[in-house]
């Protein structure tokens, strides 16, 4: 109990101190910080849920009493709840028993059915919900000042450079358009990052307790198309309403996204420059940016009309060992 306890801490501690390193202003203090839940993130799944939590708490109790209540609520928001829950997720199952009822004729302990990723990537897109509208309505409660604020801190940062008033302004009307999306997209890629990252170091350690899971076979919920549908249609209502709904477009749109490349990962089993492929998409998405609505068609495609299904019916089995 008392080794559990020190993990959770120290694990609360690195996040903690990851968190507040964006203070110092360092560009690899940004990376510190978008990799802040990792810590709590393994400890959840290499050393169970409570002991997150127990980190997560020790670590937003510290970052209060030493920079204030906002930085300790703000930490617990974006760090330790999603560490904490999204380990706890990954880790939740229930045993299915593959025997017919009645049947004792063998004792065949029980399967277990662990909680879909699928589900685990809508979870993520609520904290990515969570974490921008958080931060939003930090600036105001409407969408005039919210509006209004953004444009006055990105013209502040930008009048540093020496383009012209004009340009700087116009540049900063462009941007307050796309920072709620870009924050959306952020958040949702680095808390799906980290959660990958600390399975793959639970795993590697031998401290992952559940098998490693088939990605390429996730789906998410039908629901979630419906709720994507709804989002776009509010995002031309207007108002804080349009803004919120942009946030969950995006949010679901990078869901989609994912879900596309695990179905380019699943067309391309049969293709001998798999490896070729898969790297150039990833490529080009990453330097990119925009071929990314390619993948969420592909994942929305899939969702519609089953095109990992039908493609693993049609595919031929393989040969047979010489």
């Amino acid at each position: 109990m008392i080794a559990l306890l020190m993990i959770a801490v120290a694990a609360g501690a690195a996040s903690a101190l990851m968190f507040a390193s964006i203070i110092s202003g360092a560009l690899v203090s940004l990376l510190l910080f978008y990799l802040a839940p990792l810590p709590l993130m393994v400890t959840a799944l290499g050393w169970g849920p409570l002991a997150a939590a127990v980190g997560g708490i020790a670590a937003s109790a510290t970052l209060g009493a030493i920079f204030g209540i906002p930085y300790s609520i703000a930490f617990a928001v974006m760090v330790a709840l999603p560490g904490w829950w999204l380990g706890h997720l990954a880790l939740l199952g229930r045993p299915v028993d593959p025997m017919p009822a009645g049947n004792t004729a063998a004792q065949v302990p029980p399967a277990i059915e662990w909680y879909p990723v699928g589900r685990i990537l809508v979870w993520i897109a609520v904290f990515a919900f969570i974490t921008t509208t958080g931060a939003l309505l930090t600036l105001g409660a409407d969408a005039e000042t919210i509006t209004a604020a953004l444009r006055r801190g990105l013209i502040k940062v930008l009048s540093a450079s020496s383009q012209p008033i004009g340009d700087v302004e116009r540049f900063a009307d462009m941007l307050v358009i796309v920072a709620p999306i870009a924050a959306t997209i952020i958040a949702m890629v680095t808390l799906t990052l980290n959660l990958w990252l600390a399975a793959k170091v639970t795993l590697t350690s031998g401290r992952l307790n559940r098998p490693w899971p088939e990605l390429r076979a996730t789906v998410l919920p039908p629901m979630t198309l419906v709720a994507l549908l709804v989002a776009i249609a509010l995002s031309f209502v207007g108002g804080i309403v349009a803004i919120l709904a942009q946030i969950v477009t995006t949010a679901l749109m990078i869901a989609y996204a994912l879900i596309g490349f695990a179905v380019l990962h699943t067309l391309t089993l049969s293709m001998a420059s798999r490896g070729f492929l898969l790297a150039g998409a990833y490529t080009v998405v990453a330097a990119f940016g925009w071929p990314i609505i390619a993948m969420v068609a592909l994942g929305i495609a899939d969702a519609l009309f089953g095109l990992r299904q039908r493609f693993l019916q049609t595919r031929p089995p393989p040969l047979p060992a010489s």
